[in-house]
């Protein structure tokens, strides 16, 4: 069956968002639905041959995708973080990764096959794991927060670094079989080097000035990027994605240079770069797999499962505070991810050009133990977590989007409540500040973008409250934590009363999430009844002051908005849903001023 090479090439783009979309339903890593989406377009129907598609234009496609890729994960890395991650992370990304690429090294090489030079590389490709793939298992493993910064830091700073490992191994090995001595090698790694550090400081420079305007900063950095990739290369063969590395590691984390647009764009174009790029690399797997590269796949992964990581983890976290039970589950989870999947494809593609032998068993047995982490497990990892006792306790906490006047009373009083945990994002910094200086945990950025998902912190948060003065980002942040917490736990304080609302604002706000509180409360009707001396108090109840007690001292005005009950759960007082409170809850309400004054002065 023979198909147009544009309806092939939106076809890609189609199956890749579909591939996104149901990752995001099912709550697991887009990479291994998009992998065995390449599979089955690929090797299995035979509807996709990358090859015969691109032509000469395949290589250079690739290579510029990755470069993109890369330097899009090496901007996350910022060196002042790397100061406070604690013992266990810097183990683990340092001494802890070297071991685990020596390890897997020599199980590529007995099991698999490979040679030592091929064997290193795989090696090095896959002593990493990656935000975009722990971020979605630790939403459904949910252990405690410990386990869960330590594993969310190891992607994170690890990520760049494990470029940075594969890059270096490469180079060794391209001038290797070149015939090129060690000071090739060098100059290549010194010319990445500078020309990625140089490129940075020049695009700093523009963006720091605003030589460039915000509408082209996306644009401009992007050709950028492409350019010193390609220009690197151009004078020391190889280099380019050395070059794209230090490039955005350099740039991010240069003072007074905001990036935080500019990272909004490539988390977009990575996105994708990703979806279509592991389609199209998975589609070029020969079926059947090269002589044993199943069988040995397999034995890899399950080696590294149960000897290698957890040797690596034990080794690198000695000293730490972690318990045993802690370091065991760590142990246990480490999915492999973009850098292992892209790189690989990429390096194979260069060293088949070459005829280097066992060239094509590289992506298999890479792609082998993207797909063997990420199913086995995000179908374990849950089950162990429990047994080992350090799951995290049921998600009774808040997240709260808005750091307006509204909410940061709202945060106050829920923050106030012990074991419930409060987390407040927003972008407004001069808000998150405000909500910092109160002591209650905050996140500064889109709570519903990439970064969020890679850096917001959700262990023990159950519940989100939209109380932004922007409607649509409501509705937006509703949407997006809909099905993260179901669609029982979102809800969201309206913008607009319903007389203001009318048509398809009002049936769409209706089906995103309950309105808070009362339904003819807003936004504007809380700040200024806030304005108007009205407080939020907090007070326990009992048998012989219930809620009728309550609202003879405070008055019949006095509105519920929260319930606690006595293990711990919250209840949201919604429109529709008034609280009932009862004895032994603890309950915070809106009060009018002159009950306040009222029961002071009794």
């Amino acid at each position: 069956m023979s198909i147009e090479p544009a309806l092939l090439l939106t076809l890609m783009l189609v199956i890749g968002f579909f591939c996104q979309w149901v990752a995001w339903r099912v709550r697991l890593p887009a990479i291994l639905f998009l992998l065995l989406a390449g599979i089955v377009a690929g090797p299995v129907t035979g509807l996709l041959r990358p090859d015969k598609l691109m032509g000469d234009l395949l290589f250079p496609v690739v290579s510029l995708a990755v470069a993109v890729i890369l330097f899009e994960g090496s901007l996350t890395l910022r060196f002042h973080e790397l100061k406070g991650i604690g013992h266990a992370v810097r183990g683990l990304v340092s001494y802890g990764a070297l071991l685990a690429l020596a390890l897997l090294a020599a199980a590529a090489h007995v099991i698999g096959g490979l040679g030592w030079e091929l064997s290193f590389l795989f090696g090095a490709l896959t002593c990493v794991t990656g935000p975009t793939v722990i971020a979605p298992m630790l939403r459904t493993v949910r252990p405690n927060a410990r386990i869960a910064n330590a594993l969310r830091w190891e992607g994170i700073v690890i990520d760049p670094i494990g470029a940075l490992f594969a890059v270096l191994v490469y180079e060794a090995i391209a001038s290797h079989r070149e015939g090129h001595s060690l000071q090739v090698f060098l100059g290549t790694i010194a010319c990445g080097a500078v020309t990625g550090g140089i490129a940075a400081f020049l695009h700093g420079n523009l963006l720091r000035r605003h030589w460039i305007p915000e509408y082209l900063q996306n644009f401009g950095t992007l050709a950028a990027v492409l350019m010193t990739f390609s220009l690197s290369n151009a004078i020391a063969h190889e280099s380019g994605l050395l070059a794209v590395t230090i490039m955005g590691i350099a740039l991010g984390n240069m003072r007074d240079v905001h990036i935080d647009d500019i990272m909004d764009f490539k988390e977009h174009l990575t996105t994708l770069l990703v979806s279509t790029l592991f389609i199209l690399l998975a589609a070029r797997l020969d079926w059947p797999l090269p002589d044993g590269a199943l069988v040995a796949g397999l034995a890899i992964f399950a080696v590294a499962q149960v000897v290698i990581r957890p040797l690596s983890v034990f080794v690198s976290t000695l000293g730490s505070e972690l318990t045993w039970r802690e370091r065991a589950l760590i142990g246990w989870i480490a999915p492999r991810g973009i850098v292992a999947a892209s790189v690989s494809a990429l390096f194979a593609i260069r060293m088949e050009e070459t005829g280097m032998t066992g060239a094509d068993r590289l992506v298999p047995l890479v792609f082998l133990m993207i797909i063997g982490t990420v199913v086995f497990q995000s179908a374990t990892a849950r089950p162990l977590a429990r047994w080992f006792k350090v799951a995290e306790p049921e998600p009774r906490g808040v997240l709260l989007y808005g750091a307006n006047a509204v909410a940061i009373e709202v945060a106050r009083a829920l923050h106030a409540i012990e074991g419930l945990r409060v987390v407040v994002a927003d972008d407004d910094w001069h808000g998150i500040r405000t909500v910092r200086m109160e002591g209650v945990p905050t996140f500064f950025g889109n709570p519903a973008s990439q970064a969020a998902d890679r850096h917001l912190d959700l262990a023990g948060i159950g519940h989100l409250l939209a109380m932004s003065t922007h409607r649509e980002l409501n509705s937006l942040v509703s949407v997006h934590y809909r099905e993260e917490f179901g669609r029982d736990k979102v809800f969201r304080l309206r913008n607009l009363s319903p007389e203001e609302s009318h048509g398809r604002v009002s049936l769409a706000s209706s089906l995103l999430a309950p309105a808070l509180f009362a339904e003819d409360m807003t936004h504007d009707r809380f700040d200024d009844l806030l304005r108007d001396g009205w407080r939020v108090k907090t007070t326990r109840l009992s048998e012989t002051f219930d809620w009728t007690a309550f609202l003879a001292r405070y008055g019949s005005d006095a509105l519920p908005l929260f319930g606690v009950e006595p293990r711990g759960d919250l209840r949201i007082a919604t429109g529709p849903h008034p609280l009932a409170p009862r004895p032994g809850w603890t309950v915070i309400a809106l009060v009018p001023p002159q009950a306040i004054e009222a029961s002071d002065g009794a």
